[in-house]
């Protein structure tokens, strides 16, 4: 079985990269945009407490398992909230995922 997914990332110039990442590691889309060199603070280290790795779902949303309360509370603290934010440490890597298309929050 394919153990690689594609991740399309819109960086700030408007182009997007394709990026391949594996979904048998366990990895969040948080640590593999962390180690795909994006900046992503991840202050929390992924327990859905700072919001700081909130990323846009540009398509691919229905892909996406449901929100955590956790994760819904947490988003409720920004002030830019989008209908299509997201926390990336909170979504777990999978082959449902194939073709997910993102961008950093608050980057234009």
């Amino acid at each position: 079985m394919e153990n690689n997914i594609t991740i399309y990332m819109q960086e700030p110039d408007g182009s997007v990269t394709p990026h391949e990442a594996p979904t048998d590691m366990g990895l969040s889309l948080m640590e593999f945009l962390k180690a795909s060199e994006y900046d992503i603070l991840a202050t929390c280290g992924g327990m859905a407490l700072c919001a700081t790795c909130c990323v846009d779902v540009l398509e691919g949303e229905e892909k996406l398992n449901e929100m955590t309360d956790d994760e819904y509370a947490m988003l409720d603290t920004l002030p830019d909230l989008l209908p299509n934010s997201r926390l990336a440490c909170q979504l777990q890597l999978n082959n449902n995922m194939d073709g997910l298309k993102v961008k950093l929050h608050g980057v234009s």
